[in-house]
C-alpha cells in the first residue's frame, strides 16, 4: 500500500513538472485542422506532418543550421570553460584564501543579470568583427558557464587529500603534472558532470543569442521562435510545437544518457577519507 502511494505521488509529480513539455509534445502531433478544434491533451489522429515541415522546408528556416550552430557554439562555450576553470580550480581548491574570498566574488558576478553586459559586449563584439560568428557566441557561452564550472569542479578537488600533492612534489612533479597527471584522472567524473551541465547550460541561453547573432550564427533557441509565424497568418502552433521538441532533444537525450554519472558526482566526492 506505501509502495503503491509512492507510485502515485511519484507519478503526480512528473506529470506536473513535465506537464509544459507534454502539452507541447501532444501540440506537435496534431494537425492544423485538429488543433483549431480539439485544444485538449488526447490526440484523435496523430500525425507528423509538423515535424515533416520543418525537417524538409529550409528555405526560409534552415533546422539544420541552427542545430549545427548551437552545437559548435555550445562546445566552445563548454570545452573553453573547463579548459579555463580548471587550473582555476585546482589553485582556489589548494588556497584557504582562495575558497574564502575568491570564489564566492565569482559566484556573485555570475548573480549578476546578464542583460546590463549587452551594450559593451555588443560593441566590443562589433569591433573585434565576431558578430554573427559561432565562435564570438561560444566565447560568450564561456563566461556563462565558467562559474558553474568552478564551483563543481573546486568542491571535487577539495576532495582531494592533499597528501598527494605533497607526495609528487616529492617526486619532483611540478605544478602543471600534477593537476594534469595526478588531479584530473581523480576528478574525471566531476569533469564529465561539468561538460553535461555546462553543454545544457550553453545550449539553452537565449539572450546573447538574439542579441549578437542575426543569420549566419543563429543559435537553436533563436532560430525555434522564427517558426512561430513561418508560414503567414498567425502562430503556426503545430510547426512551432514541433521546433521546440526537436530543439530540446539534444540537451534532453545527453541528460538522460549520463545521468548516472550526474547523478554519481553530485553525491559523492572523488576521493573517500
Amino acid at each position: 500500500m506505501l509502495n503503491a502511494a509512492r507510485w502515485i505521488v511519484f507519478a503526480v509529480a512528473a506529470f506536473a513538472m513535465n506537464f509544459p513539455v507534454i502539452v507541447t509534445l501532444v501540440t506537435s502531433l496534431k494537425s492544423t485542422r485538429e488543433l483549431s478544434m480539439n485544444a485538449g491533451l488526447l490526440v484523435s489522429q496523430p500525425t507528423l506532418e509538423n515535424y515533416l515541415r520543418v525537417l524538409t522546408n529550409t528555405d526560409r528556416f534552415n533546422i539544420y543550421s541552427y542545430l549545427f550552430n548551437s552545437t559548435i557554439a555550445s562546445l566552445i562555450g563548454t570545452g573553453l570553460a573547463i579548459v579555463l576553470a580548471f587550473p582555476a580550480a585546482y589553485a582556489i581548491a589548494r588556497s584557504e584564501a582562495g575558497k574564502r574570498t575568491l570564489l564566492p566574488v565569482i559566484i556573485n558576478l555570475r548573480a549578476v543579470p546578464l542583460i546590463i553586459f549587452a551594450i559593451p559586449l555588443y560593441m566590443m563584439y562589433q569591433w573585434l568583427g565576431v558578430l554573427d560568428t559561432q565562435l564570438g557566441l561560444g566565447l560568450i557561452l564561456t563566461i556563462v558557464n565558467t562559474p558553474l564550472a568552478l564551483v563543481i569542479m573546486v568542491n571535487a578537488i577539495s576532495d582531494v587529500p592533499l597528501e598527494l600533492d605533497e607526495a609528487a612534489k616529492v617526486d619532483g612533479a611540478s605544478s602543471l603534472e600534477i593537476m594534469l597527471l595526478i588531479i584530473r584522472p581523480v576528478v574525471r567524473p566531476a569533469l564529465v558532470t561539468t561538460f553535461i551541465f555546462g553543454f545544457i547550460t550553453a545550449w539553452n541561453e537565449f539572450l546573447f543569442g538574439l542579441m549578437l547573432t542575426t543569420s549566419r550564427a543563429v543559435p537553436m533557441t533563436v532560430g525555434a521562435s522564427f517558426f512561430f509565424a513561418a508560414s503567414g497568418g498567425g502562430v503556426q502552433w503545430g510547426t512551432a510545437s514541433a521546433v521546440m521538441i526537436l530543439g530540446a532533444l539534444p540537451p534532453a537525450v545527453l541528460g538522460l544518457l549520463m545521468y548516472r554519472q550526474i547523478s554519481g558526482s553530485m553525491t559523492a566526492g572523488a576521493v573517500k577519507g
